[in-house]
């Protein structure tokens, strides 16, 4: 039995801690539906285990006259119709083709965000969390409680929450909207795009013969100016000592008319 303190875990671990497949599986579920931790993801399994069990088991009893299995069986169908995991009218078989998504969609905290309370499942968390959402009056603090068909209708806001309030800033508010994918060029501005009628490849190819060679032509004069600065620039360099040859003899002929004035 064990002490009632400390009670035993209603949930299965998996048989081994690293499996990539797993891994992946699990971490896509935490952030679709905005789970705390890999724990939540296994309370589903393990009921959605639980259910399938029953279900395996009543299937093999089902074929002998005992009315207990029936009545086992339509109270398993009931519960399940009722927490709108399954349609109405299923059968035993369609409890076998169940999924973990069918469990996870039916917590307090999906519908929460499914009904417009709050903008994102991690929002809707701290919202139950807090108090701030209740069924029918009555204040929910379970994230992970699971909703029966005629509790979808009461969820909302608890009478004394703040988030009453249409202008309270933690509501999502009303003019918000996705952002927008952008779309692709339709196909037909693309076919008015393409040309009526096809060139042949004899005038293609002479059209990008002509392309390039106008295209080269501006290169080379590109190319030649950098050249006729460079000389130009030499040609000033090779001035300019020559000038100042020329400076250099008129200031000496000077100096020497100038001697032979003061003798």
């Amino acid at each position: 039995m064990g002490k009632p303190k400390f009670s035993r875990k209603k949930y299965e671990t998996p048989s081994h801690p690293w499996q990539e497949d797993r891994i992946k599986a699990e971490s896509e579920l935490i952030k679709k539906y905005g789970l705390k931790n890999n724990r939540e993801v296994w309370k589903a399994k393990t009921t959605l285990k639980n259910y399938r069990g029953q279900a395996r088991e009543l299937l093999g009893k089902i074929g002998g006259s005992d009315p207990q299995t029936k009545k086992q069986s339509e109270q398993l169908l009931v519960h399940l119709t009722k927490l709108t995991i399954l349609p109405l009218n299923s059968t035993l078989d369609d409890v076998l083709a169940l999924e973990i998504e069918s469990i996870l969609s039916r917590r307090l905290q999906t519908l929460t965000y499914l009904k417009g309370l709050a903008s994102t499942p991690t929002q809707a968390r701290q919202l139950i969390t807090h108090g701030h959402i209740a069924i029918g009056g009555r204040k929910i603090t379970i994230p992970s409680y699971m909703v029966t068909k005629n509790e979808e209708g009461q969820i909302g806001y608890l009478a004394d929450s703040p988030l009453t309030d249409v202008a309270h800033p933690a509501r999502p508010h009303a003019d918000f909207k996705s952002v927008p994918i952008k779309k692709e060029i339709e196909p037909e501005k693309q076919k008015e795009e393409k040309p009526a009628v096809e060139i042949p490849p004899s005038e293609k190819k002479d059209e990008t013969i002509a392309e390039k060679k106008e295209q080269a032509e501006p290169i080379k004069e590109e190319t030649a100016k950098p050249e006729k600065q460079t000389a130009e620039k030499h040609g000033k360099h090779k001035e300019k000592p020559a000038k100042e040859i020329k400076e250099k003899e008129t200031k000496a002929e000077h100096k020497a008319e100038n001697k032979e004035g003061g003798k």
